[in-house]
């Protein structure tokens, strides 16, 4: 990786001197949940034909994991506040597979209620795993080139969620008797518990150096509490923007083959999968590498933040429209306009907070629990009237994050 890059003539580094070790190391975390999260959103379409049950009802698939998030988010807060990030990340990380390991004896119980436990601990190691990693990236080089170090290891979260239904669609889509289908969850878990454990190996083997969080206004801050958080408020719109963008993202990932298969009838689910690989997150990595490696250097972050979802409340008013394979086609589009979202928006919420970037990386993730809330509703829309229609919910969620693109984000005066 080409760690330097060229400021006003100058060539700066994209991360300190001694820290691209560390600075790799982490950015491998990012695929790991990526792939988690990819799987996810096969299952949601399995759990509804292996149990016959509703859109709605298999969306507590995401409403337990994201659940995970939200309550688990605090904790790990205070975790990385206490023991530093290495600490805080190994601990996620055997949570992680301690999750996904528990799915070998779920698919002897074959309940939902054992799957959704499994997802839960696999959530609550994740969420120890993003609220360290993402602030970590932010402050292993200059500060001016925070969102483009979040966006680079991002754009490897995105190759994850390429991975996830690829792999998660051969392997839980396979097999014709139910009991082959409940043996087959587990594989993929099983294979990222395996990887995890080495991952884990080799975080505690390897020294991580020390890094300084600082702010001149924020260094002032007293106690480091919930009320100083809130006298920022670039950091109050950014839980509310990152809150919504994957309640959105989580959405559409969550009823895509559904979409993709009623729009297409001519299409199997392990085919709708494959779009959702291939084409979908396909893009979204294209977007995360792109937005980082090229479009970062010529447009500043917030702007490209605001265009992308200005192109997706577009996308999202192509799918509400139900056009076939028009709609499919704006469908997997935009995924290449959300990718920069998640990490653009968390570095420029924790901007400038120094001493409180921990704590507010924790509401931050927290806000994910958007995640658990979103698919739920649309799915009853989609057991009322159309799965079409349930895409508005995601337009509208777009369309706030336009405002926060356009306005939101700037770092205002620390108010008392």
């Amino acid at each position: 990786m080409d760690n330097g890059i060229s400021v006003n003539g100058n060539r700066q580094k994209l991360v300190y001197q001694g820290f691209l070790v560390p600075f790799i190391l982490v950015t491998s975390l990012f695929f790991l949940w990526g792939f988690a999260h990819g799987c996810i959103d096969v299952l949601n379409k399995h759990f509804q034909e292996l149990l016959s049950m509703s859109k709605a009802r298999s969306a507590f698939i995401q409403f337990v994991f994201y659940g995970g998030y939200f309550l688990m988010a605090l904790p790990a807060g205070l975790l990385m506040q206490k023991v530093g990030y290495k600490k805080g990340i190994i601990f996620g990380l055997l949570l992680f597979a301690c999750g996904a390991f528990l799915m070998f004896p779920a698919t002897f119980i074959q309940t939902f209620g054992s799957f959704l436990f499994c997802l839960f601990i696999i959530a609550c190691g994740l969420t120890c795993l993003e609220t360290a990693a993402n602030p970590y990236t932010t402050v292993l080089g200059p500060p001016e080139f925070a969102a483009r170090r979040i966006n680079f290891s991002q754009s490897f979260n995105g190759l994850g969620w390429i991975a996830g239904p690829l792999v998660g669609g051969m392997l839980i889509f396979s097999g014709s008797s139910n009991n082959n289908k409940f043996a087959t969850i587990a594989l993929p878990y099983m294979l990222i518990g395996i990887l995890v454990l080495i991952v884990a190996v080799f975080f505690w083997r390897i020294k991580f150096p020390a890094v300084r969080e600082e702010s001149p206004e924020a260094e002032n801050a007293s106690g480091g509490s919930l009320k100083d958080l809130l006298k920022y408020p670039h950091f109050i719109l950014a839980v509310v923007a990152q809150f919504l963008y994957v309640a959105a993202q989580t959405g559409i990932n969550s009823f895509f083959i559904n979409y993709v298969t009623e729009e297409i009838p001519s299409l199997s689910n392990q085919q709708a999968s494959l779009i959702l690989g291939f084409g979908g997150m396909g893009l979204f990595w294209l977007g995360r590498f792109t937005g980082s490696t090229v479009f970062m250097r010529i447009v500043r972050p917030n702007r490209l933040l605001a265009f992308y979802a200005v192109a997706n409340v577009i996308t999202m008013a192509l799918v509400v429209a139900g056009l076939g394979w028009t709609s499919v086609v704006a469908l997997f589009s935009t995924y290449f306009f959300m990718s920069v979202m998640f990490p653009t928006i968390f570095a420029l919420g924790i901007k400038d907070l120094g001493p409180l970037t921990k704590k507010a990386s924790s509401f931050l993730v927290m806000a994910i629990v958007g995640g658990a809330i979103i698919p739920v509703i649309m799915g009853y829309i989609a057991d009322v009237s159309t799965m079409a229609l349930g895409f508005i919910v995601p337009l509208i969620c777009f369309a706030f994050i336009v405002y926060y693109g356009i306005s939101g984000y700037r770092v205002r005066q620390a108010v008392s």
